[in-house]
């Protein structure tokens, strides 16, 4: 029989009986899922079944790449620990954790955009008044954030659970220290107008862990680890949709430059405010010998189950 081009765009020729081969594993595959009781898991498995065999064959991928992508993945595995996600950071640097929450966030009105987890969320974060401080120590510029959570109407949100993280002014967040410390992370909740307020610190630029294996293929592919400068937000409450975000700081070049995880939305872009040494704070702070920053993020959720 003739050769035919291959039908994935190898840029080659492939027979079609090697084509028939091919795609009968692919069908007997798919196939093997066919009695899967439950109808989500088996849609998912056949799917993730075609795409992965699909991409197999377009790429035409010899068994020493198979290999070392096997490497890889175990690499990631053993250099994950409970302080360290490296296949979040994988999903994050491939855009599929974007694309994740792009598919399970729909745009509702005016509700704040959402953007990635991230690897450094930690339960049991410590509770602090509203107008409390969540550095805990760490290094860096003070911060004053505040702003309002209501829902799409406009109703104010009170009680709603709001959990603040961040990386200090080296680039490391508290679990990337070896000492235990529990520094720039923080819960608070709103008041019964919905208004919060903390002390944080001025976010900077970082680069994402790159020690490991997905800091080795950002380095293969001349990809930067860093990541725009950024604040963490999840914020809940009853009957509303979770939000998970971040907001970033206008002006900052990385921003321009690319973020390592796509995380950068315009919407959650915000202007940080620099304010000189001794300048009156919102809440009486004495700052008298160092400059400080204040910005304003207003929360707007979106109902639960959209």
């Amino acid at each position: 029989m003739t050769e035919t081009t291959a039908p994935l765009g190898t840029g080659g020729t492939i027979g079609p009986e090697q084509q028939a081969v091919e795609q009968q594993l692919v069908d007997t595959v798919v196939a093997s899922f066919d009695d899967t009781p439950d109808p989500r898991l088996k849609q998912v498995l056949q799917s993730l079944t075609k795409h992965l065999h699909n991409f197999i064959r377009e790429v035409r991928l010899t068994e020493a790449e198979w290999n070392k992508g096997i490497g890889f993945l175990t690499h990631a595995g053993h250099i994950t620990d409970d302080k360290r996600q490296e296949f979040i950071l994988l999903s994050d640097v491939l855009g599929a954790s974007m694309q994740t929450v792009a598919v399970n966030n729909e745009t509702i009105g005016d509700a704040t955009e959402a953007t990635v987890f991230g690897p450094f969320f930690v339960n049991d974060a410590p509770e602090i008044p509203i107008g409390g401080d969540i550095a805990g120590g760490a290094a860096g510029q003070p911060c004053w954030v505040e702003g309002t959570v209501t829902d799409i109407a406009g109703n104010p949100v009170p009680n709603a659970r709001i959990e603040v993280w961040e990386a200090d002014d080296d680039g490391f967040y508290d679990v990337q220290y070896t000492d235990g410390r529990v520094a720039g992370r923080a819960h608070l909740y709103s008041d019964q107008d919905g208004n919060y307020s903390f002390w944080g610190l001025t976010p900077t630029p970082y680069p994402i862990p790159h020690d490991g294996p997905v800091g080795q293929m950002l380095v293969a592919t001349n990809r930067s680890p860093v990541r725009a400068s950024h604040l963490h937000f999840m914020v809940t409450a009853e009957n509303l949709r979770t939000l998970v975000t971040h907001i970033f700081v206008k002006g900052d070049p990385q921003i321009e430059i690319g973020d390592s995880v796509f995380g950068v939305k315009e919407s959650l872009i915000k202007t940080f405010e620099q304010q000189a040494a001794g300048t009156p704070t919102p809440d009486g702070r004495d700052i008298a010998e160092q400059t400080w920053a204040r910005t304003r993020f207003d929360i707007v959720l979106a109902p639960e189950g959209t």
